[in-house]
């Protein structure tokens, strides 16, 4: 928790009590509901919540804009994305019903109002939206695929509306078709190890393959 205070200094006082709570309500969850792996568990906060974070270090959402979370398993990077960004909507689809479960609990339990979690594949959900963010659920050309028209074609961020996509490894041969893909690595936003080889991929809505 002291790690999220450090990065993100400025959070409100329920910003804080929301972020303090998802420890427990997960560890709860975890116990009934296997969706974060043991070891993770212990460090939520560095492999879960910061990582998802990592995002809003690329891009701040503003209020009144729409950001879709797709295969959002527990609610990774929604519901930290959803407590840092309380005037954005937030919607999380998965297509495992007792992941979307564990999703609507932990909203109700942290008392976000901006979050609607959709047990589906993200090819039936309806809207468009600004950004639409990830965990490494498919390769970039597969997951393109999955979202097409479904980012709104009006920007009002810094960035042009796209993917926001949290990936690791060597990407080099994934992204070879996007020309105008950018990648943030995380090592130069977080100092823990765990971050060395994490980054954001950024692929603007008009991509050029």
């Amino acid at each position: 928790m002291e790690t999220i205070k450090r990065y993100f200094p400025d959070l409100s006082e329920t910003q804080l009590g929301q972020f303090k709570a998802i420890a427990e309500v997960y560890k709860d969850w975890n116990q009934k509901i296997n969706v974060v792996s043991r070891k993770d568990i212990d460090e939520i906060y560095i492999r879960h919540v910061l990582h998802s974070l990592a995002i809003a270090k690329i891009q701040s959402f503003q209020p009144g804009s729409k950001v879709l979370d797709v295969g959002t398993g527990g609610g990774f990077p929604g519901i930290p994305l959803a407590i840092l960004f309380p005037e954005t909507q937030f919607t999380l689809v998965d297509s495992i019903g007792k992941k979307i479960k564990v999703v609507e609990e932990v909203v109700e339990a942290l008392g976000l109002e901006n979050v609607t979690a959709i047990n589906d594949r993200v090819e039936n959900t309806s809207g468009e939206f600004d950004f639409i963010v990830s965990r490494a659920v498919a390769v970039m050309p597969s997951f393109v695929h999955w979202v097409k028209g479904k980012i709104a074609k009006e920007s009002r961020h810094e960035l042009k509306n796209g993917i926001l996509y949290l990936k690791g490894g060597d990407l080099t041969e994934e992204l070879k078709p996007y020309r105008t893909v950018k990648i943030y690595e995380l090592c130069d936003l977080f100092e823990e190890e765990f971050f060395d080889t994490k980054k954001v991929v950024y692929l603007p809505m008009k991509y050029r393959a």
